[in-house]
């Protein structure tokens, strides 16, 4: 069941959807189209010597989510019919945050149309949105932690006078983590290295796939006068459509994208289990590595 739903427009103004009390929000839901699986394109060939066709590709096609509204107000229809321009303005972008009973998720589009109907006794709107990713993301973010630092302080807590068995935090360094991924579809990862002394040649592996990504830092040398050194992040963004690698040195961002290597591949998460191990050529007690990623769903 659908609990709430939150449209925050291109400015970061929210308006909160409570399908169960309409009289807070002016808007009354009368229904929603396109918060389900969205349809495929199945591409195919014909054969001349075989019945039927031969599978090639397929594709999800964009999402298109439909409101249809009805006012209501106890001063003005015209106030609420004006707040629909606000927050559902033609071609802006707007995110859209989905509360159910299991999940929490959100996705991005744009304001395709904003129909109000003006002369109706019972006045609303139809609003249309266009997400060209069609996949909803879900909210928080899962971390998988090898090496860093890793709290250890929770409520409630004892130390007995005199002993020193309260433990706040500790360094851990993992050179192998499973990161179990229960989503609807793969997804990609953000590989974030802190740099807390010099390292050199990184490579992250995907055990299951037997796939890698090698972070050269003679490459790395060759742009920017230096390895990896202290206080450096390397970031890496494995997500389809904002695929990137960054080094971040005092602040400034620059593309490292030729210091990965040739024949790489851009490691995501599969449904499942996931096994990821990483190899340093010199200088892992020196690395923070953490890998995170955002949950796909097909629908809510």
């Amino acid at each position: 069941m659908i609990k709430k739903i939150t449209v925050t427009n291109y400015v970061g103004d929210s308006l909160e959807l409570d399908p169960f009390h309409p009289e807070d929000s002016g808007f009354i839901i009368k229904s929603i189209d396109g918060l389900g699986p969205v349809k495929s394109s199945i591409n195919t060939a014909e054969s001349a010597t075989m019945d039927g066709s031969i599978y090639n590709s397929a594709k999800s096609e964009q999402r298109n989510i439909v409101f249809n509204f009805q006012f209501m107000s106890d001063s003005s229809i015209e106030d609420v019919r004006l707040k629909s321009y606000k927050f559902f303005p033609n071609k802006k972008q707007l995110t859209i945050r989905v509360e159910t009973d299991r999940r929490i998720a959100e996705i991005t589009g744009y304001v395709e149309e904003n129909k109000p109907d003006i002369f109706s006794e019972t006045e609303g709107c139809q609003v249309s949105i266009i997400c060209p990713d069609p996949y909803f993301y879900s909210v928080e973010e899962q971390e998988t932690l090898f090496s860093g630092i890793e709290p250890r302080f929770t409520f409630p807590f004892s130390n007995p006078i005199g002993e020193d068995t309260l433990i706040m935090s500790e360094i851990v360094h993992y050179k192998e983590k499973t990161i179990s991924y229960y989503g609807d579809e793969e997804t990609g990862i953000t590989i974030k290295i802190h740099a807390i002394g010099p390292i050199e040649n990184i490579t992250i592996y995907n055990a299951n796939t037997n796939e890698s990504m090698n972070i050269n830092t003679d490459k790395i040398k060759a742009l920017n006068g230096n390895g990896i050194i202290a206080k450096d992040d390397v970031i890496i963004n494995t997500v389809r459509g904002h695929k990137s690698m960054q080094l971040v040195r005092n602040g400034v961002a620059t593309n490292i994208l030729s210091a990965l290597g040739r024949g790489q591949k851009w490691l995501t998460l599969a449904i499942g289990e996931n096994v990821f191990y990483h190899i340093v050529g010199r200088g892992e007690e020196n690395m923070e590595l953490t890998i995170t990623n955002r949950v796909l769903y097909e629908g809510v």
